[in-house]
């Protein structure tokens, strides 16, 4: 699933190519990707032709288009999908299932999605400009308004494994997988750590360690696994060169050259090196 800095990509290149511009046509191509649209395509399409797209905004891991309307276009990329930008005329992309065209006669933004985990909807906006669906989602450590000391205490609030609590959208937001291995790798944490046992200088040096590998992997365009993860171009991220824990398994850690383990966890995977990140007293192998 994409995380903060993936989308991120995703937002700056709508920002720079959709904002601004009017909607002229809304087409959708198959309807399970506005199923999270709950009164259907004839709603949908209607509701966005004439509206201006005022910017493209984020929340953590979630994208939207703010509306001249005062509401939102509400983007789940899910695990395959992709929001491109293509002049009018180019040949439809296999998996095109939501098309956007202007007023301007400008490029089109299209919705493409292999799997059709992903979807479109509209929502309304409310008085701070957040959509309805995630008002509830926190803030993210690239937030101006992000408060550390709040997060972490919100961290150390839940009885649960530190990693877990990283992944909790509703403590802090915009952290996956990915991320929460890169972060908790930099802290030398091990991701069962109790949350009630991190101290408010470790969890402060996690949540800074998040925030950094975040910034370092949106410079370099995200984390690319696959040709699914691109930006608004089409153009692949290449951050998982750069990548010290997650997907490392067996390769010396790039700190102490122990090898890199690989652990279950939550139906997934968790990434660490044994010397620097050791289990806390009493977990089992």
């Amino acid at each position: 699933m994409p995380e903060l800095p993936e989308v991120e990509v995703v937002r700056v290149g709508l920002q720079a190519h959709v904002a601004g511009r009017t909607i002229r046509q809304a087409e959708v191509l198959h309807p399970r990707a506005i199923r999270r649209h709950a009164l259907g395509a004839e709603d949908f399409t209607k509701r966005l032709a004439g509206t201006r797209v005022e910017a493209a905004r984020r929340r953590g891991k979630y994208l939207w288009l703010e509306l001249s309307d005062k509401e939102a276009l509400l983007a789940h990329l899910g695990m395959s999908g992709q929001m491109l930008v293509q002049p009018e005329g180019a040949p439809d992309e296999k998996h095109l299932r939501v098309r956007l065209r202007f007023d301007d006669e400008g490029p089109e933004l299209r919705f493409v999605d292999q799997r059709t985990f992903g979807g479109l909807a509209l929502d309304d906006l409310n008085e701070v400009l957040l959509p309805d669906t995630i008002a509830h989602i926190a803030r993210d450590p690239m937030d101006p308004a992000f408060d550390l000391d709040a997060a972490v205490r919100a961290l150390r609030s839940r009885r649960t494994e530190v990693k877990r609590a990283l992944l909790d959208q509703t403590l802090v937001s915009g952290i996956g997988n990915i991320y929460a291995d890169e972060a908790l790798w930099r802290a030398r944490l091990h991701w069962s750590r109790p949350t009630e046992k991190l101290t408010l200088a470790k969890g402060r040096e996690l949540l800074s360690a998040a925030s950094d590998v975040m910034n370092a992997a949106l410079g370099a365009g995200g984390t690319s696994f696959d040709a699914l993860y691109v930006n608004v171009n089409g153009q692949s991220g290449y951050f998982d060169r750069s990548l010290d824990a997650y997907g490392q398994e067996g390769l010396p850690c790039h700190r102490c050259g122990t090898a890199i383990r690989r652990e279950p966890f939550m139906n997934r995977s968790s990434f660490s090196c044994p010397r620097c990140q050791p289990r806390p007293r009493g977990k089992l192998a």
